[in-house]
């Protein structure tokens, strides 16, 4: 799966961007749906890539999406690890940063944000708190889906809601793989930037503890939340870390090749297959006052 090279800073800024064309999109000749597809941004962890390790759907998923960003900092390690030669961030992009990052660059701007997922009370508690921190940003709508698969007239209804409300920012917070299938399924329908931001609404929200900053930052996040969630996440990261660790060990054991036959570890996008593949980007520079 092709992992973005950001640092905390250029992620916010690229989704911005990405926000800012969606619009441009719809405000353009044509509003025809499906004139244009949205973005899928993933926010991708040791246990997501587990996932798509086993899972073809989930991979088709993120190997194509728009935007995958290292959620996870052995992510990063795993990266460097297999690209020692390229210059990579040392960091993490973390879910709740990246969601009250993009909301402090676009205060006062017109870009349109829409929170979907989680309980009501916790999307309430959420919607609160970012008002409270951002309140020049702009949240168009929110919505608690059941917790059961959706009907075909019920999507179908989710995404009018969304475009009704002119949404350029659906963050997308239903759980791992759930809502990276529910961000590429909405970005194939609207043109609309879709994060699949994982935990980020309890966190911000203050439903959930948040790790240490020491143990975010040496990767030792998943041990505090099986500390708190023992009897929910201990499946997950029993066996989902050790398949994680199992995939990064089997690609660093064969070289990474392009078609050409050559080593490659820096460039757009590598051909090869395997777990984690670097893809370098520029940071997206947002114009002031607008994305």
């Amino acid at each position: 799966m092709p992992i973005t090279a950001h640092t905390r800073d250029s992620a916010a800024r690229h989704v911005v961007h990405l926000a800012g064309l969606m619009r441009e999109a719809r405000q353009g000749p044509t509003d025809e749906p499906g004139s244009r597809r949205g973005s899928d941004v993933h926010l991708t962890n040791a246990y997501t890539l587990a996932l798509a390790d086993r899972d073809p759907g989930l991979r088709a998923i993120l190997s194509s999406a728009s935007l995958n960003l290292p959620d996870g900092q052995p992510v990063v390690w795993a990266n460097r690890l297999l690209h020692p030669t390229a210059a990579l961030p040392s960091t993490r992009v973390y879910g709740p940063d990246l969601l009250t990052d993009v909301f402090a660059l676009t205060q006062h701007t017109e870009v349109n944000h829409y929170l979907l997922g989680s309980t009501p009370q916790v999307l309430d508690a959420l919607h609160r708190e970012l008002r409270r921190r951002y309140p020049g940003a702009r949240i168009v709508g929110t919505c608690s889906p059941p917790f059961r698969p959706l009907r075909v007239d019920e999507r179908r209804q989710q995404v009018e809601r969304i475009r009704s409300a002119a949404a350029d920012i659906v963050w997308v917070g239903l759980g791992t793989p759930k809502q990276d299938r529910w961000a590429s399924e909405l970005c194939d329908a609207l043109p609309v930037v879709a994060v699949a931001v994982g935990a980020a609404f309890d966190f911000v929200a203050g439903n959930k503890p948040q790790a240490p900053h020491w143990m975010r930052h040496n990767g030792l996040e998943w041990l505090f939340r099986l500390g708190c969630e023992p009897r929910r996440l201990w499946r997950r990261y029993l066996f989902g870390n050790a398949r994680f660790v199992h995939g990064v060990v089997r690609q660093a054991s064969r070289p990474v090749r392009t078609d050409s036959g050559a080593v490659a570890v820096a460039g757009d996008r590598l051909n090869s297959g395997g777990l984690v593949r670097h893809r370098r980007e520029i940071p997206a520079r947002v114009p002031e006052g607008r994305p």
